[in-house]
């Protein structure tokens, strides 16, 4: 993003600001517009102001019922989550029954468990999100992340090809099933290939990771071959 493009993106997020905080001056009984400039805040890396803000937003309007409750948790949770705080944002998200929600919850959970380097308990919340939608594209990659991470490669090979099914032009689905394949002594030329055209960056940054896993697979069959 150029610094001009930059600029623009930080003119408009103001402009937002100054008006998701007239709307609560205007309309101090709407749940939603808080959530909405807590959401922006953290856009805008204000955590403490966005932390703040629900914490309020959740004494106001803590007797509105559950989906008003739940949804300023979640909001919270979204401010721990993206300050780095996992655990904190664990909790939150814990806390969120709503049904429309709580799938989302349980993927933000998988996410802060794989921020804390917890990939068994990541993939056992992305297993339980993936049972209410089957179909999504986001739940299949973090639950194949995690198998990955965990050293599962033909489920991990499994849940990348879901992904792919609806996302053929996810690169970076594209270059993890290549690394499936290879593990998996499979073609992977053609992931590489899509990979390489659809996420440039992600691609070159993972060169390295390529290499090692090439030079232990090596290492393995020569060790095997000398035995």
């Amino acid at each position: 993003m150029s610094e001009q493009e930059e600029n623009d993106k930080q003119q408009q997020a103001e402009v937002l600001l100054h008006r998701l905080i007239q709307e609560i001056d205007d309309d101090p009984n709407n749940y939603r517009t808080y959530y909405d400039l807590s959401a922006l805040l953290i856009e805008l890396k204000s955590y403490t102001q966005a932390e703040e803000l629900l914490i309020k937003a959740l004494g106001l309007f803590g007797d509105r019922g559950r989906k008003t409750t739940d949804t300023l948790t979640y909001g919270l949770g979204n401010v721990y989550y993206a300050a780095g705080e996992y655990q904190k944002a664990i909790e939150q998200y814990g806390k969120v029954k709503d049904q429309k929600l709580q799938k989302d919850a349980y993927l933000m959970v998988a996410q802060s468990y794989m921020g804390t380097g917890n990939h068994k308990l990541a993939l056992a919340f992305a297993l339980t999100a993936g049972e209410h939608s089957q179909q999504d594209p986001a739940v299949n990659q973090l639950i194949a992340d995690n198998f990955l991470a965990l050293g599962h490669f033909k489920e991990a090979a499994d849940y990348f090809d879901r992904v792919l099914a609806s996302q053929p032009r996810n690169g970076r689905a594209q270059f993890d099933r290549g690394i499936t394949a290879v593990i998996l002594e499979q073609d992977a030329t053609r992931y590489f290939e899509q990979a390489k055209q659809l996420d440039a960056a992600y691609y070159k940054k993972g060169q390295q990771r390529l290499a090692d896993i090439q030079g232990a697979l090596n290492q393995r069959q020569k060790e095997s071959t000398d035995n």
